[in-house]
């Protein structure tokens, strides 16, 4: 017989020490986050070492496991929550979201099905119906909550690949993509790396690449050159926010050409989306309603934590069709669509209540607020850095985008060595017109006027360190 204090058997009480162990270590991550150097101080191996590489053949106490979980990847872990962290589009936690997301662990549904999980499946369905409203989409529209901006339009895709082939006569449910028409996969020429993933998971082969302007911006008249240059079922890929410029595309135009081709148009926002919920930057996105499907990500600008992707549809009827899964033992809703029709996973968690509370705690005007404290955060670097010798900022700044580079490859490379090695801020190196860049995306909710200039210090002292062959 197993005795009652057991720790394999523990009472509900038992998670007393564990969590509290785990809330000491997480509020010392988040008291320190701000000041703290932004790089990782461990590599993988050495975090295996002080983990310890081997499997015990004998358990250890709960509290000692996150003692020494907590020990041994901090210092393997990235500032990524920084407020002078621009390495990628990646935006931080609000505290708000974070509590939530502690809730959703702790209630652990499965957020697959209404009658199962009415709580987390009410709480998404108002997040997505938000999110909808504030970006100015139709009504109507659907939301599901994937991992992030790869399955997000993997999901979009997924129902522009079943309907165009529907509207060509052609059911791929039943018969498959063999022996169907072909569909052309339509992109700009500068569109994210994650939109051709999305396209060789659903066997949609090499995209059609439409030259783009010098900010990354399709050429319309390019696009109605190559939708005219074929026929048949079309799928039409169209970016707000590229990741280089921060550019968007004429959305107006392209959509209308692809409409009158009779092609489905999916919007790529992982972060651009979010300039429609501004006043003041909506211009920007002027046209999208008129897309088919968007794309974005909740981790990004709206700072929840990961993961959190948007797949949205204007008419939910493909998407249901595309990824729904019908078996006798689920009792799937009557009324309406479940979250299992939504995204490709059956069993996931209810991580769209984040959202929810983002969205609640900021409201409309809180959230315009944060998309344009990033934009004016984005103009102040560019404007600052602008004015130290020998950089040039390469994009027009429109959003969050910013895109710099000094004389040569090898300087602008050795800057972001420099940043890197000094810790306080975290550009990343890229390559743009051929150019070696040292981008700065700034997403995080925290980067505002003060830590901008602090940033703009910061490349400052870098580059009189390049200048002076300081390695």
């Amino acid at each position: 017989m197993v005795e009652p204090n057991d720790r394999r058997t523990a009472p509900e009480s038992s998670y007393d020490e564990v969590l509290a162990v785990a809330d000491r270590h997480a509020r010392a991550w988040l008291s320190g986050i701000r000041e703290r150097p932004i790089p990782p101080r461990l590599g993988v191996d050495e975090v295996k070492d002080r983990l310890g590489r081997s499997l015990p053949d004998h358990g250890e106490p709960a509290a000692s496991v996150i003692e020494r979980l907590a020990d041994g990847v901090e210092p393997g872990l990235m500032a990524m929550g920084s407020p002078r962290f621009f390495g990628w589009v990646i935006g931080g936690t609000q505290p708000v979201a974070l509590a939530a997301d502690w809730l959703v662990s702790v209630w652990d549904q499965n957020a697959t099905l209404g009658t199962v999980a009415p709580g987390v499946v009410a709480a998404e369905e108002l997040a997505g119906e938000w999110v909808v409203d504030v970006l100015g989409l139709p009504v109507g529209s659907e939301v599901g909550f994937a991992t992030g901006a790869t399955m997000a339009q993997f999901t979009c895709m997924a129902a522009a690949r079943d309907e165009v082939m529907r509207r060509a006569g052609w059911d791929v449910e039943t018969a498959g993509l063999a022996g169907g028409p072909a569909i052309r996969f339509i992109v700009g020429e500068e569109r994210h790396g994650t939109v051709d993933l999305a396209g060789r998971f659903l066997g949609l082969g090499t995209p059609i690449a439409v030259p783009s302007d010098e900010q990354g911006r399709i050429r319309v008249d390019a696009l109605r050159e190559t939708l005219a240059a074929g026929s048949g079922p079309a799928i039409v890929l169209l970016q707000a926010g590229n990741i280089h410029s921060g550019a968007f595309d004429d959305f107006g135009a392209a959509i209308a050409a692809a409409h009158e081709a009779g092609a489905w148009v999916h919007v790529d926002g992982a972060f651009g989306l979010w300039a429609a919920a501004s006043p003041r930057l909506r211009h920007l996105t002027a046209g999208i309603d008129a897309a088919d499907s968007w794309s974005t990500d909740a981790h990004k600008t709206l700072s929840v934590p990961y993961d959190c992707g948007l797949a949205i549809v204007a008419d939910g009827r493909p998407m249901h069709t595309a990824l729904g899964v019908q078996a006798s033992y689920l009792q799937a809703t009557e009324v309406g669509a479940d979250p299992q029709e939504k995204v490709p996973e059956l069993s996931r968690r209810a991580r769209g209540l984040p959202t929810w509370a983002v969205l609640r705690s900021l409201g409309r005007t809180g959230v315009a607020a944060l998309i344009e404290r990033l934009a004016d955060a984005a103009s102040r670097i560019a404007d600052g850095v602008a004015e130290l010798s020998g950089v040039e900022v390469l994009n027009d700044v429109v959003f969050t985008q910013v895109c710099i580079a000094l004389e040569d490859d090898a300087a602008t490379e050795a800057l972001s060595e420099r940043l890197w090695h000094e810790g306080e801020v975290l550009a990343m190196t890229s390559r743009w017109h051929d150019r070696a860049v040292v981008r700065f995306s700034v997403s995080n909710w925290q980067t505002d006027a003060a830590q901008a200039r602090r940033t703009v210090d910061a490349v400052a002292r870098a580059l009189a360190d390049v200048r002076a062959g300081v390695r």
